[in-house]
């Protein structure tokens, strides 16, 4: 069952954290354990579009005109570049979906996968500490 629950949080992982980590904390699977898997499964969803992101970049191009420059991810990338896209990205639109923004941005190939790497493993453990301290809050008033 263990196993299959580190499969079920890293599944989810590799296309949106938030929801990993519930599906974890609700498989009672330990913390410390949700949030490496969830982390790694991001990671992975990164590596995907990182290492399908040239096609992909062209078929943004061909289908939008380049990427949208306004929203709040695209002020984040003009105040922040790929530091602040990496690192509130996967907590805003999810890690596959903000590489594949940065690479619409024209951001560099291996800074985009430094930061959006960070940027899961932040998100990843932020959530699941928050999570797993709600439980026990929770549970503490219980009884």
């Amino acid at each position: 069952m263990e196993l299959l629950s580190l499969l079920v949080v890293f599944g989810l992982g590799t296309v949106e954290i938030w929801a990993a980590v519930p599906a974890g904390l609700a498989l009672q699977v330990h913390p410390a354990a949700i949030s490496i898997t969830a982390a790694l499964g991001a990671i992975v969803g990164i590596l995907v579009v990182v290492f399908t992101g040239e096609r992909l970049r062209s078929w943004l191009l061909r289908r939008y005109g380049g990427a949208r420059r306004e929203g709040r991810l695209s002020r984040l990338w003009m105040r922040y570049g790929v530091v602040g896209l990496g690192l509130f990205a996967p907590l805003l639109v999810g890690a596959p979906l903000g590489t594949a923004l940065g690479i619409g941005f024209g951001a560099p190939t291996g800074r985009l996968l430094l930061w959006m790497s960070l940027g899961a493993v932040l998100c990843s453990v932020s959530l699941t500490l928050a999570g797993a301290l709600g439980l026990i809050g929770f549970a503490s008033l219980g009884g």
